[in-house]
């Protein structure tokens, strides 16, 4: 039996009286593209902050490459969860190339002494970065952008330099909270189409979106929360035909 990549057993998550993940199964497999939908206020990116350790479920387990998974957003970026967020964390007075930078320092291994005096393993390593990070600026399609401090870039170009700065810590799951919000249709499909390239690199992703037609011409499965719990799973096609899913949009039963 092959082993997910991601297995999320009953992932639960209350704020004092407030259930807002209750008992999610979900799992991502090697070389997968995931959507995660939902209404407003489903718990979508609640259950992504606990994927990413910045919230800690209150019940349930989640397992990546095999291992429980626990404890603080490091620990889950270490194991080779990265993600972005709905509303973009870049460094805003730091470069497009200084922020990479930063995404490959968990992939680093220098210790205290050669990093103060700049040691051969200190100066290959940040050779080994400031690689890494052009590559990931160019592949991103950030190229000519790298001496640009983050706040003077373009929004869409800001979501672009958070995924390179994610796909730095070398993940082999990625997490994306609403890659396409504000982005106009050009730049839609360009988000698609790197979504893809990054599956072909060999990375996993899970996406947010409210973008049901970004959503389905993307996905290999989608699932559906409401109200904290997994309504229905299956592929994009199986999915826009269930008709719990269409009740859970509509707010009437279907037909």
């Amino acid at each position: 039996m092959t082993v997910p990549l991601l297995d999320v057993r009953g992932v639960t998550k209350r704020y004092e009286g407030l259930l807002a993940v209750d008992a999610v199964d979900l799992t991502v497999s090697e070389g997968e593209i995931l959507g995660v939908i939902g209404p407003n206020g489903a718990g979508k990116t609640t259950l992504f902050n606990c994927l990413s350790g910045l919230d800690a479920p209150t019940d349930g387990e989640i397992r990546f490459r095999g291992k429980a998974l626990s404890g603080r957003p490091d620990r889950f970026t270490r194991a080779g969860i990265a993600r972005t967020f709905q509303n973009i964390r870049l460094f805003p007075h730091m470069t497009a190339f200084e922020n990479v930078l930063v995404g490959r320092h968990c992939r680093t291994h220098v210790g205290i002494l050669s990093a103060i005096g700049r040691g051969p393993k200190f100066r290959r390593e940040e050779r080994e970065s400031e690689a890494r990070a052009h590559e990931l600026l160019d592949f991103v399609g950030l190229t000519g952008a790298s001496g640009s401090l983050a706040r003077n870039l373009p929004y869409g170009d800001q979501r672009r330099l958070e995924i390179a700065r994610a796909l730095a810590s070398e993940p082999g799951l990625l997490l994306l909270d609403e890659p396409r919000a504000g982005m106009n249709a050009q730049e839609t499909r360009g988000a698609a189409q790197l979504v893809r390239r990054i599956r072909d690199r060999g990375v996993a992703v899970a996406v947010i979106e409210h973008d049901m037609r970004f959503i389905f011409g993307l996905c290999d499965r989608v699932a559906v929360l409401v109200q904290g719990r997994k309504l229905v799973e299956g592929s994009p096609a199986e999915v826009q035909r269930d008709p719990r899913v269409i009740e859970a949009y509509l707010g009437t039963p279907a037909g």
